[in-house]
This record gives structure tokens, C-alpha cells and sequence, in this order.
């Protein structure tokens, strides 16, 4: 079964709050995973790429702070 069909039939969650966590855990985890790559190009003197990933990490981490926001919004109506 492919994850795209997946309408909470099997999860038993099928809210938008849940896509919303999955949103947030994966800004989070990109932004980490950047900071690995940042490292990578400043010990090659790549600046260009560093330029490139911290610019990434930056909107993974404005991602993660909008759905954060998003998420604590809807959560605080229920």
C-alpha cells in the first residue's frame, strides 16, 4: 500500500493536524541534516555550497516554525 493512498483506514489518523506534525518533523530533521552538509562544504572551502544549504536551512527551519504555529493554533481550538 503506497503511503499516498493512506486515509487513516490504517493509521486510524486521517486529520490535517497529523500531516501537520509530519510537516514540522521533517523541517526539523532537514535543518539537521543541513547542518551535517554545511560542515561538509566549509572543510572543502565551498562557500558557494555552504551559502546554498544555510539558505536551505534557513526556510527548513521558517517551515518548521509555521507549522509549528499552524499546529499549536488548531490544537489550542480543540
Amino acid at each position: 500500500m503506497s503511503s499516498q493512498t493512506e486515509t487513516g483506514g490504517v493509521t486510524g489518523t486521517q486529520d490535517k493536524d497529523y500531516n501537520l506534525i509530519w510537516y514540522v518533523e521533517a523541517c526539523l530533521n532537514n535543518a539537521l541534516r543541513l547542518e551535517s552538509y554545511i560542515q561538509d562544504a566549509e572543510r572543502a572551502k565551498d562557500t558557494e555550497v555552504a551559502d546554498l544549504f544555510r539558505k536551505a536551512q534557513a526556510d527548513s527551519r521558517k517551515g518548521a516554525e509555521l507549522g509549528k504555529g499552524l499546529l499549536r493554533a488548531r490544537l489550542n481550538e480543540g
